[in-house]
């Protein structure tokens, strides 16, 4: 069965479920997109890797991706492979010192989060977007294609009104204290509001 490859495009709340998340996949070469529901505990683990930041103290993936390093296990790739009952099911697919392919079945979260870390590709099978994929309207699309550029990957909430009156080192400050304390949603727009000025600067 052919594989499509898909790349995380978005990360943010759900609307159809208001205390969880829904990360946006799309086809590397196509226009369907894959909204994914997970939880905030998930949400919060992908959008610290992808936003590069590093805790203090190592979340549940980076401690599994240490231990696999350790035994010389390599992530090669994600798959998600079914979806049954509006569940999504992945496998992540490993090898041992170079070893023959190995697939260990995973929520879908948890191999995302894996797949960030990895930096590794995503798939899926054409049944699976025939299902649930969806082709975003142009407006949200460009939303969509916006939040990709700028890899504003963390859940997308109001931003704190007080960030926009703080100077460069409070803003730092701000962030290395989120950082310390593991409050990675803070971290995330403090993060975005620093973006957001440097932009301005270039611009």
């Amino acid at each position: 069965m052919k594989k499509i490859e898909l790349e995380i495009v978005a990360l943010s709340h759900s609307l159809a479920q208001t205390q969880n998340y829904a990360i946006v996949l799309g086809e590397v070469q196509g226009v369907r997109r894959l909204p994914i529901v997970i939880g905030g505990f998930e949400a919060q683990a992908i959008a610290v890797a992808l936003e590069g930041m590093t805790p203090s103290r190592p979340m549940t993936h980076d401690l599994y991706k240490t231990t696999l390093e350790q035994f010389n296990i390599n992530v090669k790739a994600i798959i998600i492979n079914n979806l049954r009952d509006g569940i999504f099911f992945s496998a992540i697919v490993c090898s041992q010192n170079d070893g023959p392919d190995v697939e260990i079945d995973s929520r879908t979260s948890d191999a995302l989060s894996l797949a960030v870390r990895y930096s590794c590709p995503i798939y899926t099978y054409e049944f699976i977007l025939e299902q649930a994929g969806i082709i975003l309207e142009e407006d949200t699309e460009k939303e969509v294609q916006k939040a990709k550029n700028k890899r504003q990957s963390g859940p997308e909430k109001p931003k704190e009104k007080t960030l926009a009156d703080l100077n460069a080192d409070e803003l730092e400050e701000r962030l290395n204290a989120a950082l310390a304390d593991e409050n990675y949603e803070t971290a995330a727009r403090i993060r975005d509001e620093m973006n957001r000025r440097q932009e301005e600067k270039e611009d």
